[in-house]
């Protein structure tokens, strides 16, 4: 018995995820079709112009916002922001500067500066034990 390999394919709704690109804006056979693993890496490493002007312009998906903003995607849903952002309209946030957005800027850099106490104290813990082994 042989086995013919199939290529193994993903939703539109994954592929654009993981494109970092904002679904409803892809071209409707992008969004009708499913997408290969070969597909997914050449649209990765040799994009068609419409991904291109998708990733530069917008609008994007939350994640994307979120981190071209510095703040958390739960941090945007807490400013009221729940649908996808052009770059423009990310701009003129940044340039507007509002206070909630100031506030979960703070939040993240507290939240980072945690996370890299967290990870130093770690790994000063794991040399520790080594050193007791040894």
């Amino acid at each position: 018995m042989t086995s013919h390999k199939t290529a193994q394919t993903m939703k539109p709704a994954t592929a654009a995820k993981k494109l970092g690109v904002y679904l409803q804006a892809t071209p409707a056979d992008f969004q009708e079709g499913a997408v290969s693993r070969t597909e997914l890496n050449a649209l990765q490493t040799d994009p068609p112009a419409w991904l291109v002007e998708l990733r530069r312009t917008g609008p994007h998906p939350r994640p994307v916002v979120a981190a071209k903003l510095g703040i958390s995607i739960a941090g945007l849903a807490r400013g009221g922001v729940t649908e996808a952002l052009t770059t423009e309209q990310i701009d003129a946030l940044k340039d507007e500067m509002p206070e909630w957005l100031q506030k979960e800027r703070a939040t993240q850099a507290e939240v980072r500066k945690e996370t890299a106490r967290i990870k130093e104290r770690n790994a000063e813990r794991a040399a520790h034990s080594g050193d007791q082994r040894a």
